[in-house]
């Protein structure tokens, strides 16, 4: 079985945000896959994916004071400026962090360790509206 679905995300403001359930929520075919793969792809350039820990909101934080600190904003040596001094650091963190996740299902559900959660990861202080691509195969149960 494969399926696909276009996933729209609410602006949110710069930041670490948890949104497996509504991962879930949007492509509840998932719950029919006894063994599998979903594959998520964010469709911007200044936000990102990522795992981590999905119950302290403090990592999220620390995630963000440490991708602020590491790519500076109106940093001297930025040449792209044009769309405001946030969106070139933006660019940098999505592609170290990454557009793509490729997650585990078993039994209908997301093999996740205990304290996983799936991140969107905004770099952009009024990022708008996000895109995810969500594929999911396997086989049914």
């Amino acid at each position: 079985m494969w399926v696909q679905h276009e996933i729209e995300l609410s602006p949110r403001p710069r930041g670490f945000h948890l949104i497996t359930r509504e991962v879930l929520d949007a492509i509840p075919e998932v719950g029919d896959l006894e063994v599998g793969l979903l594959h998520l792809l964010i469709r911007h350039t200044s936000a990102s994916l990522a795992l981590n820990e999905n119950a302290s909101p403090d990592v999220r934080r620390d995630f963000e004071s440490w991708a602020d600190e590491a790519v500076p904003e109106r940093a001297s040596y930025w040449t792209h400026t044009v769309e405001g001094p946030d969106d070139m650091p933006a660019h940098i963190k999505a592609a170290l962090f990454g557009p793509t996740l490729t997650l585990p299902v078993a039994r209908g559900r997301l093999a996740l360790g205990t304290w996983q959660g799936i991140y969107l990861c905004e770099h952009r202080d009024r990022g708008g509206g996000r895109s995810l691509l969500a594929t999911a195969w396997g086989e049914s149960g």
